[in-house]
């Protein structure tokens, strides 16, 4: 990382002497990123408070949820813990084009302890040299810090290149932490793993074209998970690759597909992942706020056991009344790695009842607004999820296994 920080030193002093001027069509395109280079609706609000600072526009997002949760079954777990982050970015006018400066830090390494909350059959990543099982870890104190720059070149004609010491690809829909059909739910989806999860990789560069409604992306990123020490900056050689189609027919919907190969993403795993995904994501205008769903597919290929997993995904956030909130996620997802925690039962199952078993989540929860404090925006909310589950392993998670989410949510207040 070392051999290219003066390059982002240099391109931020040119910035600094560069001429000025008020914000420009590649500004505005700029300005309606979620994460890396990814989007979600026009439509959609985007909770972010705006600054100027002479002629930078500065902007600033940041949420934190303070959740207590309870789960059944003997695999289930009670923590209470605090998923955040916060965003801050400053562009300009340059050449012609913007160019935008952005970073994006959590805290959960301080506030989520053991390195995971509870969360039934979620899988992904370690700790302490074992898998994550039934339990979601948390992002890195840097979740993404890059540079973009944006130059229109023709009516309705956009070139963009991004890169991200820690970014996003062009892989997958939004993040779920950005995403806006996921506001109101703090916890991940079971399919995190198959759909967006390198948003936090590592050596991201990305080159994307606009033209009217379509958008192509290329990227090379490190394609390895974050080690285990949340505290540390990942850092990889460019070794994975993908490549992104998104189509925006109005402001109001989004889609895209994408497909990509992972070297070696899991580090209790030998091979890599080819991944596949497609995902179309809507916003309606209601007031202030927007109602927001997505639908997603991911598909990963393990070269290794040369299994095919899929995901599915449907969730929304409806706003009525201006403070309530309704939200729901619905996902069936096949996993195959619900007992590598526990080796000797994995082997097992392996013999009886197969590798991969499909889970189906069923969430649904309610957040209402509280007001508005020093530009702090305050909610309380709870969700509850049941799941499905084959036969062959409910004598590990029991017959009807749950899990209730009881959260305050802090945002800040975005400009209006």
């Amino acid at each position: 990382m070392c051999k290219r920080l003066p390059i982002a030193v240099f391109l931020l002093s040119v910035l600094a002497s560069a001429q000025m001027s008020s914000m420009n069509e590649a500004g505005m395109y700029l300005m309606n990123m979620a994460s890396g280079t990814s989007m979600n609706p026009d439509s959609a609000p985007m909770p972010m408070l705006m600054r100027g600072a002479g002629q930078w526009t500065l902007m600033f997002m940041g949420d934190v949820f303070l959740v207590d949760t309870q789960q059944s079954g003997p695999r289930g777990g009670d923590k209470l813990y605090s998923p955040n982050a916060g965003m801050f970015s400053a562009s300009h006018s340059l050449w012609g084009g913007t160019l935008q400066f952005q970073t994006m830090i959590s805290l959960e390494a301080a506030t989520i302890t053991n390195r995971r909350y509870p969360q039934l059959f979620q899988t992904g990543e370690t700790a302490y040299g074992r898998a994550i099982v039934d339990g979601q870890h948390p992002h890195n104190f840097v979740m993404g810090v890059g540079l973009d720059y944006a130059h229109a070149i023709g009516d309705g004609a956009i070139l963009q290149f991004y890169y991200a010491p820690v970014g996003d690809p062009a892989l997958g829909p939004v993040a779920y932490p950005h995403r806006a059909s996921a506001e109101e739910l703090p916890q991940a989806p079971l399919s995190h793993h198959w759909q967006d999860s390198t948003h936090i990789s590592a050596d991201v560069a990305t080159v994307a074209a606009k033209h009217s409604w379509f958008r192509l992306e290329a990227s090379g990123f490190h394609g390895a998970e974050p080690g285990e020490n949340r505290w540390a900056l990942p850092w990889g050689a460019m070794d994975s690759y993908s490549g992104r189609l998104s189509v925006t027919p109005s402001s109001d919907w989004t889609m895209q597909v994408s497909a990509g190969r992972i070297t070696h993403p899991e580090a209790l795993s030998p091979g890599d992942v080819i991944r596949t995904t497609a995902s179309i994501a809507y916003s309606k205008p209601m007031g202030e706020d927007a109602w927001s769903t997505s639908l997603i597919w991911g598909r990963n290929h393990d070269t290794d056991t040369r299994r095919n997993l899929n995901s599915y995904l449907l969730e929304s956030v409806y706003p009525f009344r201006r403070r309530n909130f309704l939200t729901g996620r619905i996902e069936l997802v096949d996993k195959d790695e619900l007992f590598d925690d526990t080796p000797g039962l994995e082997a097992q199952l392996d013999r009886t009842a197969g590798s991969t078993f499909r889970i189906g989540a069923y969430t649904a929860g309610y957040t209402r607004d509280l007001g508005t404090f020093h530009m702090i925006e305050t909610g309380i909310g709870a969700n509850a999820s049941v799941y499905s589950l084959p036969a062959a392993i409910k004598p590990y998670y029991g017959g009807r296994p749950w899990g209730v989410n009881i959260f305050l949510r802090l945002r800040l207040k975005p400009s209006r």
